[in-house]
């Protein structure tokens, strides 16, 4: 749910919503908000629904699913993936703890990686 927390609070600050606006119109108080963004409380799934609806975006981006917009005749909508990346991704999601340490700190988390390993 790593990442559902973080796209709430991104999305949320992105709409121009406070924790409190948010809430008021998805029917929770703020501190739910503020636990659902800190991943302490999981929203059940009304709530996820009107929050999905809320911030104007697919429920299934909530939760963490990505979808690109592939343009060839258009660099700025378009993002190149190799295969072998895509796999790396996949692999990663398998080691939970991993990837939401990853999801959390890339940079320092890498870095560490980078330390243990050479």
């Amino acid at each position: 749910m790593i990442l559902f927390s973080k796209r709430l609070k991104e999305l949320r600050k992105k709409a121009g919503f406070t924790q409190k606006e948010l809430g008021a119109k998805v029917g929770v108080t703020k501190v739910s908000i503020c636990c659902y963004e800190n991943g302490t409380r999981t929203p059940t799934l009304d709530t996820l629904i009107d929050l999905a609806n809320a911030l104007e975006v697919e429920l299934s981006y909530l939760m963490g699913v990505d979808y690109f917009v592939v343009a060839e005749d258009d660099k700025h909508c378009s993002i190149n993936v190799a295969k072998d990346e895509i796999e790396l991704i996949r692999e990663l999601r398998m080691h939970i703890k991993l990837y939401e340490r990853l999801l959390e700190d890339p940079k320092r988390t890498m870095e560490h990686i980078e330390k243990k390993i050479f």
